[in-house]
């Protein structure tokens, strides 16, 4: 329902911080709300969970810490509260490196996920986050290189994927391409 919201930061408590947006104060419930700082303007981005008894504002300082919250609860048995712990403790391409590569035992370390919970959380997410952008090794600039000119030459995102990870990416982006051209065409 809210994309973002664009206010200054009236208070900032150990749960939430509170942004004045034209008259109205939103309480959004924040991982890391310290990060925030008294009459600052910011962007804050959010996600409106609703249930019968209950409407929660939750609030992240970017779009990809949304979105990995957003996919962590629509795990079953992961609720809000769960998911804001696991975005708050780590940094988000880790939480996604954790679950592509099954590190169940990294999973459990945050608190209120058990292994059971770590197992469900990579058997629903395994594969589905990478998609999205978050994988460190497609952000940077010869990773990107790489990719766009694998695109052009017509191969999809899934064989690009398994090359560049199989791949020294930290080369020039010819060797990176060469060598990812020689991966495909085995």
């Amino acid at each position: 329902m809210y994309g973002y919201i664009k206010g200054i930061v009236k208070k900032v408590s150990p749960e939430h911080i509170i942004i004045d947006n034209q008259g109205i104060g939103y309480l959004i419930l924040s991982p890391t709300p310290y990060q925030y700082h008294l009459d600052d303007e910011v962007v804050v981005y959010t996600y409106l969970h609703v249930r019968e008894d209950i409407f929660a504002l939750y609030g992240f300082k970017d779009e990809e810490t949304l979105k990995l919250f957003q996919k962590l609860i629509s795990v079953s048995g992961i609720g809000p509260k769960s998911a804001l712990s696991i975005v708050a403790f780590d940094d988000s391409n880790r939480i996604v490196e954790a679950i592509e590569t099954s590190d169940a035992k990294y999973l459990t370390k945050f608190p209120g996920i058990g292994m059971k919970s770590a197992q469900q959380i990579i058997l629903d997410l395994k594969g589905k986050l990478v998609d999205e952008g978050t994988d460190l090794r497609l952000l940077d600039d010869n990773s990107k290189d790489v990719i766009a000119a694998l695109e052009a030459l017509g191969y999809n995102k899934n064989d690009i994927k398994k090359a560049l990870k199989n791949i020294n990416i930290d080369q020039s982006v010819e060797s990176a391409l060469k060598e990812a051209l020689a991966y495909l065409l085995r």
